[in-house]
């Protein structure tokens, strides 16, 4: 499979005037679907509403148009809107920009020097953790517009915790009529999926909301009352770049190049199952480099593929990246033409439906039976991600979370790894082939099981007892080495050595073979030490 190798070159091989249809057809919904999600998760991530738009509209399309895909639906999605509010509050938009592109040119590295597959080795217990952890986030986020909450003159609530606070304290002003809007809209969308499936919940709360507040005057917030609406076309601007703002930024970069990593490889996953096709994970990231290049530099924030809009997009029909351009274009076209009626959006209808998305993809279910089936050190590390995200932000959960689970892993790794001295008084019974071993006088025979290796180096020692002649080390339980390991193999060798003791090796796997090798082990204790099987070693401690 090529690195670069966009699907649309497939697909309209065989394209068809009945293909078309059905892709414009699905377009046209998901570009309904996507543009209250959007405007929405643009408030969220703490920019104007028509920036949600533009990355919809741009990353969408550039992403679709390269991407390794077929189906995948691109564009701004919640998992991001923490970290972009958290890079806003602090370096503000151009910030932002420069973080979106810095995290673009990694996405397309990482699908040069394929790196598609190497997103498997982040744990589903880290990605549970911090999407669990983003889910509360976004509620707590949205709890003052839900109930139409006024914060006190000069507070300071960036941080989850902090809005936490800011709720608590100013809970007694408290509008209930945005709480009813919001109570209605959220009901609409949880009871509207059962009624139709054709057109989206968040549509439909969208209209009845701003019909409520404008019908019956009502006394609640709206997009217009706190964002100045532009439907103007995306600008292409460069930033300002600074290196020591570009040094600031890089561990925000890579978070953003990692979730959006980690979600279009996952989107593409679940499409690949639906329309039993297969996607090219490095022509993905490149895409989607190349997507929150352009998303940045045209005033949007950063994009990745949508599982959601994905799997609308299969199931109204769209087969080809055609679907998902005819999203960003139908999207276009709302923003020239339909924009301006957006500044009459309440507040708590937004606040909805974030609630929903928070919902859709807190995947509580898996935490809990993670909690519920998991080892300890499992759940510690998904606890711990979970809360970091909550408490601190994703950078933080992300970094000690893979730091936490690289520890725990190798600790349980060392627990794996023993060292067994064969007994006289059963002659080791083989497991594998139900054989008793007579051990020869004067001999002593150790069994190690288990990588060797760093975390496991101190368990490499064997007790030399009085008269022994020959120490048999059989390997064949190790499938690794590394150099510290080796270390302790070569400290028992000049024990060894000091003794008169003959060493034999039995059973070296490939790559501990190839370390001792390359380490001169094999060239001092001699060739002539190393078998191939336990028995052979056994018949030379005998002759000797």
């Amino acid at each position: 499979m090529k690195i670069f190798e966009p699907k649309i070159i497939s697909s309209l091989k065989t394209y068809s005037k009945k293909q078309i249809i059905s892709d414009i057809v699905a377009g046209i919904i998901v570009a309904i679907i996507a543009l209250p999600l959007s405007i929405a998760l643009a408030i969220a991530s703490g920019v104007s509403p028509e920036q949600g738009l533009y990355t919809a509209i741009i990353a969408g399309f550039v992403i679709a148009l390269f991407g390794g895909s077929k189906v995948n639906i691109s564009g701004p999605t919640a998992a991001f809107a923490t970290i972009v509010a958290g890079i806003v509050a602090t370096y503000g938009t151009s910030g932002l920009v420069i973080a979106t592109i810095m995290a673009g040119i990694l996405l397309i590295l990482m699908g040069i020097f394929k790196f598609g597959s190497l997103i498997k080795y982040i744990p589903h217990t880290i990605t549970t953790g911090f999407t669990f952890g983003i889910a509360v986030t976004i509620v707590i986020g949205q709890i003052k517009d839900f109930l139409g909450l006024t914060y006190p003159e000069g507070t300071h609530a960036v941080e989850t915790i902090e809005k936490l606070e800011a709720v608590g304290k100013s809970i007694t002003t408290l509008n209930w009529q945005a709480l009813v809007v919001g109570g209605v809209s959220l009901a609409i969308l949880i009871v509207w999926p059962k009624i139709s499936k054709k057109i989206p919940g968040s549509l439909i709360a969208v209209v009845i909301g701003t019909a409520l507040v404008k019908l019956l005057n009502m006394d609640v917030n709206t997009i217009g009352d706190l964002y100045t609406i532009s439907g103007s076309l995306p600008s292409f601007a460069v930033p300002e770049l600074s290196f020591d703002l570009v040094k600031e930024l890089i561990p925000s970069a890579f978070t953003i190049a990692i979730l959006a990593g980690i979600e279009s490889l996952l989107s593409c996953v679940v499409s690949d199952g639906m329309i039993n096709d297969r996607h090219n994970s490095n022509t993905e990231l490149i895409a989607q480099g190349l997507g929150n290049i352009c998303s940045g530099l045209f005033g949007g924030i950063p994009a990745t593929g949508a599982i959601a809009r994905t799997a609308a997009n299969v199931k109204n029909g769209g087969r080809t990246p055609i679907a998902g351009i005819v999203h960003a274009l139908v999207l276009l076209l709302i923003l020239v033409v339909l924009m301006p009626f957006a500044a009459w959006i309440p507040m708590p209808v937004i606040a909805a439906i974030l609630f929903m998305v928070a919902y859709n993809m807190c995947e509580w279910r898996q935490f809990v039976r993670i909690c519920k089936t998991a080892p300890k050190s499992d759940i510690l590390v998904l606890v711990a991600t979970f809360l970091l995200t909550v408490i601190f932000d994703l950078v933080v959960a992300i970094e000690v979370g893979m730091l936490l689970t690289a520890i725990l892993f190798l600790r349980r790794m060392a627990e794996n790894t023993k060292v067994r001295q064969w007994t006289k008084a059963d002659e080791m019974l083989e497991s594998d082939g139900g054989r008793l071993k007579n051990i020869p006088e004067h001999t002593d025979v150790f069994e190690i099981n288990g990588p060797m290796f760093f975390a496991a180096s101190d368990k490499i020692t064997v007790p030399i007892r009085d008269g022994v002649k020959v120490i048999i080390i059989r390997m064949r339980g190790v499938p690794a080495l590394d150099e510290t390991a080796m270390r302790s193999l070569r400290g028992v060798y000049e024990i060894c050595k000091e003794k008169d003791i003959r060493m034999l090796i039995s059973h070296a796997n490939e790559q501990p073979l190839s370390v001792m090798k390359k380490d001169g082990f094999v060239e001092a204790l001699g060739e002539e030490n190393f078998f191939p099987h336990i028995d052979a070693a056994l018949e030379c401690a005998r002759n000797l």
